[in-house]
């Protein structure tokens, strides 16, 4: 389980921050891999959203505007694909519009392909696409546990946006 446990020792590190804010579906009710990544992290640090991909994310922008680091949850790629115009029109360009830094990361998952297949609208990879709309935004590709840690540390410590794209059926290893 090293992958999990150092997706939980990242979250742990941004929760002790005093400006992390944490943003997403099932993150304090608990329903996808994502959110098991989240037991040491206090609850009053968690927002808990229903299904609107896009709001959540021009939320998550408005927070961080405000001086929060926000952590915004996408459990599939498929579901960030409807906060695509707020990604690519707002978050993306927003250092560009008004010279001014945020500091946000967008945990993406890649859907499984085991143990149990999802069907095909629940398990791309968008990670190419994505980099060729949003060159501003820093992209990481978590295919190794050891990129995990200092991948977050450094999205924190640098601030931007940053988008971590993450494996769940490798939480398990």
């Amino acid at each position: 389980m090293q992958y999990k446990n150092e997706l939980i020792k990242s979250m742990d590190f941004i929760a002790d921050k005093e400006d992390s804010i944490f943003i997403g579906q099932q993150i304090v009710f608990k329903g996808n891999p994502m959110s098991t990544t989240l037991v040491n992290v206090s609850k009053d640090k968690m927002i808990e959203v229903p299904v609107f991909e896009e709001t959540q994310m021009g939320l998550g922008l408005g927070l961080a505007i405000a001086g929060a680091f926000v952590i915004s949850f996408y459990p599939r790629w498929d579901f960030l694909l409807s906060a695509t115009n707020q990604l690519v029109n707002h978050v993306d360009k927003f250092n560009l519009m008004t010279n001014k830094t945020v500091g946000m990361i967008i945990r993406v998952g890649k859907g499984a392909d085991t143990p149990l297949d999802p069907g095909v609208q629940h398990k791309g990879n968008y990670l190419q696409e994505f980099k060729s709309l949003c060159k501003n935004i820093n992209f990481v590709d978590l295919d190794n546990p050891n990129k995990i840690f200092q991948s977050y540390k450094d999205a924190y410590e640098y601030k931007g946006i940053h988008l971590l794209v993450e494996y769940p059926e490798l939480y398990s290893q």
